[in-house]
């Protein structure tokens, strides 16, 4: 292979990956962070609680997230060939990788919104603030800084599941690493496709966590 086949083959396919984790990055938070918030707005103790809403969402969030993704991935085939049209290519992965990330971002959304002190609920509560007002002015200004922090987290795992999309014929930097890196026994290329992947990797960290350090009031 010539030196400008070799590297637009990595630009085409990280260009692959990175369509893959912003399509399903920005579709598995608009699932996510409403999810999130009702499974903390109903728990006991909550502004809303309802067991029954938060033991079913909670369990259904539960089971998604227990099933290893490259299992989910051949599971939910036919629903991506439903949905894409395709079992094949970058679009073919994006249904699974939502499936897979949805429930997981939902839970760091938990997590990070329970980290928001009690005390300011109770004194929107005490000025009459809706249970919508609570959560748009108090939960998720609140609780911005971490889920800056849990952004980073989300986004490299989702980015960590594309590279599975080799195995299926999914394309992206996982495909390089594994078609012409394992099978073929060409080490350079695995290398190069995985120092890539650290790179992106290195990006989104640095930018969420920079996000996440200015909006901390806790920073002087």
């Amino acid at each position: 292979m010539q030196l400008s086949q070799f590297v637009g083959m990595y630009l085409a396919e990280s260009w692959a990956t990175l369509y893959m984790v912003l399509i399903s990055s920005t579709i598995s938070y608009a699932i996510g962070i409403p999810l999130g918030v009702i499974l903390v707005a109903t728990e006991q103790g909550g502004i809303a609680p309802c067991r029954i809403v938060h033991g079913i969402l909670g369990f259904i969030t539960n089971i998604f997230r227990t099933i290893p993704f490259l299992i989910l991935l051949v599971m939910v085939l036919p629903l991506t060939k439903l949905l894409v049209g395709t079992t094949l290519g970058p679009r073919a992965i994006i249904p699974p990788l939502i499936i897979a990330s949805a429930p997981y971002i939902a839970r760091m959304v938990e997590s990070s919104l329970k980290e928001v002190d009690a005390g300011v609920i109770e004194a929107a509560k005490s000025m009459g603030a809706s249970n919508w007002q609570i959560i748009r002015m108090v939960l998720l200004p609140e609780a911005r800084p971490s889920l800056y922090v849990g952004a980073a987290i989300c986004i490299t795992t989702i980015l960590s599941y594309s590279a599975m999309a080799g195995f299926v014929g999914g394309g992206g930097l996982g495909a390089i690493a594994l078609n012409y890196g394992y099978y073929r026994y060409q080490t350079d290329v695995m290398l190069i496709a995985v120092a890539v992947l650290i790179l992106i990797v290195q990006l989104i960290q640095e930018f969420w966590m920079r996000l996440a350090k200015e909006t901390d009031k806790r920073v002087s």
